[in-house]
């Protein structure tokens, strides 16, 4: 409606371009953020699991467990795609507080898929995956404020 006035009223002079009125035709609510953020995560961890139970499938499972796994991993990271959007997710992804953690992750996504396929290694995925996980939570933890600082200081304490 204010549109609309300022419209009528002259005060919207300005020439927008295409790309203005896509992305804000594209917008999503706030609710179906959050709708999809947790459809998404849901998806990823039902892969990941259906991909744990589909390692011990004769012949084929190494794959299929390698796929889903990581397919799961990547559904996850995808998910906060929908609270903050995909641009704003990629420029914080490489930003230098988690570029080590965000080069790890993608590099255990592709070793994982790369000893299922073409080494046929199962005991060197299942480290993949391991290390997937581990990668996946040290990312997790650098989008809350001094996680990471707790997480080193327990671990310092624990093993001196």
């Amino acid at each position: 409606m204010d549109k609309l006035k300022k419209v009528l009223s002259g005060q919207d002079t300005e020439d927008r371009g295409g790309l203005s009125e896509v992305v804000e035709a594209t917008s999503l609510s706030s609710g179906t953020r959050i709708k999809g953020f947790i459809a998404c995560f849901a998806a990823g961890i039902l892969c990941s699991l259906l991909g744990t139970l589909l390692l011990w499938v004769p012949r084929k499972g190494l794959y299929l467990f390698a796929v889903f796994y990581t397919f799961g991993n990547i559904a996850s990271l995808g998910s906060t795609a929908f609270l903050m959007g995909p641009m704003r997710q990629l420029k914080r992804m490489f930003e230098p507080t988690r570029l080590i953690a965000t080069i790890m992750v993608l590099l255990c996504f592709a070793l994982t898929l790369c000893s299922a396929f073409w080494w046929h290694n199962k005991g060197l995925a299942l480290i993949f995956c391991i290390l997937q996980s581990l990668a996946l939570t040290w990312y997790s933890l650098s989008y809350i404020p001094f996680a990471r600082d707790a997480v080193k200081k327990c671990f310092t304490v624990c093993l001196a």
